[in-house]
This record gives structure tokens, sequence and C-alpha cells, in this order.
């Protein structure tokens, strides 16, 4: 009956350390230029669009916006490479 516990143990042990977060796909930021101003993205993975977002906006601009932007942007880098 131990064995089975400590075979768990150590599996849980072994893959604690290998949580999938977006901060191990982070590439560097960008700046865009829009009409209402910058928006700072944190793009991801060049092959991974989901976790793209803003960092920094101009306060005129919606979260929402500036995510936008942001996803578009890591959609053009995918297709585009």
């Amino acid at each position: 009956m131990k064995l089975p516990l400590l075979f768990g143990l150590l599996a849980m042990t072994a893959t604690a350390g290998c949580a999938v977060t977006p901060e191990n796909f982070e590439t560097d930021p960008v700046t865009l230029a829009t009409q209402d101003g910058d928006v700072t993205c944190q793009l991801y993975s060049s092959r991974l669009t989901t976790w793209d977002r803003s960092i920094d906006r101009p306060a005129s601009m919606s979260v929402k916006t500036a995510d936008e932007i942001c996803q578009a942007e890591g959609r053009r880098v995918l297709v585009e490479g």
C-alpha cells in the first residue's frame, strides 16, 4: 500500500515545476502605433496567440480594444512569420 503512495508523490514532485504558464512563452514586448496612441503588447510564442494581450495603452482606450489590437498583431505575426 505504501508503494503506490510513494510513486504518486514522486510523480507529483517531478511534474510540479513543469506547469505550462504564459510566462514560459513570452516574447519581447512590441509597441504598436494607433490613432489613439501607442499600445504595448505582450505577445507569446509565434505559434500561440490565445494569451496575447496589451500591457500598456492610452488612457482613452479600453482594455478590450487594446487587447484586440494585440491579438490581431499576434495573428499577423503568426501568418507572416
